[in-house]
């Protein structure tokens, strides 16, 4: 299967799944920054639900602007409380001393560019999951794609459930960043997404 994925910002388990199971994969760097989408929002789980965490943009005519070129604006601390958010949510979890060191360099180092930061990001997870995949980029912008698109996917299909932080609180809550996955499964993550319908 050959895939065609936006760049995501900890996106949900879905499109590690695909990351993980494709045998070709292509990120777009052509299009335009398309809002209130994968490529700069995640949720994750808090003690009150599901807390949704959104890196700003620069520009107010992102939507005009090639997702490549979209930079971020650090005018407000984004960085600071996107990990303090998710310190206090996942503190608790049984792996976030595992992967904390290697993740929160990216919230004390100040970020420029949104797709390098996110794709950064991306190679840092699979990292994690011990997966080494080679990520092609596409050079120009095509409507159709010979393969699956997944550009405007929701990353939203049935979820298997596993064990969360707060489930005593608010049950299983599915769709919510990678680093849900990861924090709770820890190194059994890998496993999971490989049995995951796609």
């Amino acid at each position: 299967m050959k895939v065609l994925l936006p760049i995501s910002y900890l996106s949900p388990a879905e499109y590690y799944a695909y990351l993980l199971q494709a045998e070709q994969i292509f990120i777009e760097t052509k299009e335009h920054f398309i809002k209130q989408s994968v490529r700069n929002r995640c949720s994750i789980l808090g003690t009150n639900g599901a807390q949704t965490l959104t890196v700003p943009k620069q520009r107010k005519s992102s939507d005009k602007t090639i997702i490549s070129d979209i930079l971020i604006s650090n005018k407000d601390k984004w960085q600071k409380s996107h990990w303090q958010s998710i310190v206090s949510a996942y503190n608790s979890s049984p792996f976030f001393e595992y992967y904390k060191d290697e993740l929160e360099p990216f919230y004390t180092t100040e970020q420029n560019n949104l797709f390098d930061f996110n794709l950064q990001l991306t190679k840092t997870i699979l990292g994690f999951l011990q997966e080494k995949r080679e990520l092609k980029f596409t050079h120009s912008y095509n409507k159709n794609f010979d393969g699956t698109d997944l550009r405007n996917h929701k990353f939203s299909s049935p979820q298997k459930k596993y064990e969360q932080v707060f489930m005593e609180k608010h049950d299983f809550i599915p769709h919510l960043s990678i680093l849900d996955l990861l924090f709770n499964l820890g190194p059994e993550t890998t496993s999971y997404l490989e049995r995951q319908t796609i």
